[in-house]
Parts: structure tokens; sequence; C-alpha cells
């Protein structure tokens, strides 16, 4: 007999300690850390109370313009005030800078890169993560390759940031090293529909209905058109 191994009520009991097994009906544990998301209604749902720092977030939303930025404001004014670098990577339209600095965001903490191809837009959202300097990270990529997002997901964790990826609907039902998956819609009252797909300690849930700070998405945060060399996260 090997007097080495525990007993199983024993062993049970220490694995819950360790929070190795997550208990359905308990809320989710935190990670590494995490960001308010400003959405108190979010926040109870997500591992931390909010996004997770060192992962990515995936926003699923079949249509620009319902909110997805607005979701994410109030978090990007808090790192802004921690003097960490907000980095946009290829933004399909250019950020307004009025309505940001109306959102409470320190416009000295912007970054916007425009990369000329597609292998460079990747690079670019890959080094940034991992620098240790940028909060979040935003990006609008259409790849399909999961090697990739791994590659992404590592950096993340490296540098301690929070990944933002706007993503389509297609992309959905595939398999993402992703932290947290939310799908957004909009609500018919105006609010903002968020239903969880994928999180951290917990099963999918939703939608929550969010009511969002601003008044309108299109003003707050993308204005005009694409700016030169932006989407280049787009393969051709």
């Amino acid at each position: 007999m090997n007097r080495s191994r525990l007993p199983a009520e024993k062993g049970l009991d220490v694995l819950l300690q360790r929070n190795a097994v997550w208990r359905g009906g308990s809320r989710p544990v935190a990670a590494a850390g995490t960001v308010a998301t400003g959405f108190p209604l979010l926040d109870e749902e997500l591992a931390g109370g909010g996004w997770p720092r060192g992962a990515l977030t995936e926003l699923i939303a079949a249509q620009a313009g319902i909110g997805a930025l607005r979701l994410l404001m109030p978090a990007l004014a808090r790192l802004a005030r921690e003097r960490r670098w907000i980095c946009w990577v290829a933004p399909p339209h250019v950020p307004y800078a009025p309505a940001l600095a109306a959102a409470g965001i320190d416009l000295s903490r912007i970054l916007l890169v425009h990369p000329k191809a597609h292998q460079d837009g990747l690079w670019a959202v890959e080094q940034s993560l991992r620098s240790g300097t940028c909060g979040a990270v935003l990006c609008w990529p259409t790849l399909e390759d999961g090697v990739v997002l791994r590659r992404l997901q590592l950096a993340a964790e490296a540098g301690n940031a929070l990944g933002f990826l706007f993503r389509s609907p297609r992309f959905a039902r595939r398999p993402s090293p992703s932290a947290l998956r939310l799908q957004l819609a909009a609500a018919p009252d105006g609010r903002l529909s968020v239903s969880i797909l994928k999180r951290r300690g917990g099963w999918a849930t939703g939608p929550l209905y969010l009511d969002p700070p601003f008044p309108e998405d299109g003003a707050l945060a993308l204005y005009p058109p694409a700016a030169a060399g932006a989407g280049s996260l787009h393969p051709r």
C-alpha cells in the first residue's frame, strides 16, 4: 500500500481549497488580475470581477456601431490613468479624439499603429501585447489561424496586457485560446446585449443587457473613413 496517497475525501478537499476544481453555482475565481469593466452586471459574471489581464478577450459582433467600443471605455480610461499605453493596431476607422477625451481617456496614452502589410500587423499586435508597457491592445483580425491566436495569448500573458480582438460572428463557434469571448448585439430598447460564450471558471451565460455610458458609439471612438494602411490585419 502506498502510504503517501491521500484518502479520497481529503484529497478532494485539498483540490477545492486550491481552486483546482470549479464547482457549479460558485462564483468565478480571479486569475492573474482583472480590470473592472465599469458595468457591475457584467463584472459579477466575470472571474475576478472584470476584464482579464494577461489574456485575450474576443468581442464578436455582426455589425459596427452597436456599442462594442463603449463597452471598453471605462477600463481604457482607468488604464490610461495608470500611465499604460492604449495601442490600436490597424483600426478600420480613425479614432475620434474629442470623444475619447470626453470618455476620460488621456490622449497622450494613445498609440495608433497602421502597418502596411498583414504580417506586419500581426507582428505589431504580438509585440505590443508582449511589451509590458501597453495596458490594452485593440485589433480587428480576420485570421482563422489558431496557432497565431495562441501566440497572441502567450504574448498577452508575458506583458500582462488586455488584448481586445474585434471579430466577425463566423468565428463564434470555432475553438479559440482566448480567455473570454463575448457575443454582442443591439437590443431593441437601445441597450447592448452581451452573451458570454467563454469565460474562466464558468459556463456560457447571458444575454446580459447593459446601458452604455455614452449616447452614440459612432461619435465615441471611430470617426470617418479608414486611414491609409488601416485594416491591414486582413490577409490580402
